[in-house]
């Protein structure tokens, strides 16, 4: 259990945090990273994997990064489709804090910032559904602790909505297919590269 997933930490100091480059999706980004939240070091292999292989966003529309970390989804997302509003969605404070600070340092203006729990509880509250979710869940967490969250968020999409996960081969992505498939969900392989699956997740 790792600790970027449970301590509610405050804002990284310019001490801690450096400067990594990204290029995904024809984006050339400089991100700034903490070794306090995950993949400090370079883009972790299974986000650029959703991000090579996730089709084209919408032009608009309401989109969720879920577990955004330090925000490379979310600045694609929102770079992607400038009309899009994005929830960018963490437990963690110092990965909220760096998710803003380097969208607004891309011009990523549609990122909407919001710890994990509030953010539910608004989207419960404003009936707000998601048109597009993409996520890299934090399986180490534990089974139970992920289902929850996925279950939960995934409960959100709109009718016609879509998500995309990227899950480990070797660390259960196969029995989350089914287990999403029994929650209700029409989840499957959408892709495999490099030992990671992309699930789609549809509503039933």
């Amino acid at each position: 259990m790792d600790e970027q997933y449970f301590t509610d930490s405050a804002p990284a100091s310019a001490d801690e945090t450096h400067v990594i480059d990204v290029s995904v999706r024809g984006f050339d980004l400089s991100m700034r990273v903490s070794s306090r939240v995950f993949s400090c070091s370079q883009l972790d292999l299974g986000t650029r994997q959703l991000l090579s292989v996730a089709p084209d966003l919408p032009e608009d529309g309401t989109f969720l990064d879920l577990g955004c970390g330090w925000g490379p989804i979310a600045t694609v997302m929102s770079l992607e489709a400038p009309g899009a509003v994005v929830w960018a969605v963490d437990v963690n404070s110092r990965a909220l804090d760096l998710t803003a600070r380097n969208a607004q340092a891309h011009g990523a203006s549609g990122v909407r910032v919001l710890k994990a729990d509030e953010a539910l509880a608004a989207s419960v509250e404003s009936g707000t559904r998601f048109d597009v979710i993409w996520s890299n869940p934090p399986v180490r967490i534990g089974k139970e602790a992920m289902h929850e969250m996925l279950a939960s968020w995934l409960g959100r999409l709109a009718p016609s909505g879509i998500a995309y996960l990227v899950v480990q081969r070797n660390l259960g992505a196969d029995s989350l297919i089914t287990w999403l498939n029994g929650q209700g969900f029409e989840a499957s392989k959408f892709a495999s590269k490099k030992g990671y699956r992309i699930i789609e997740v549809r509503p039933a």
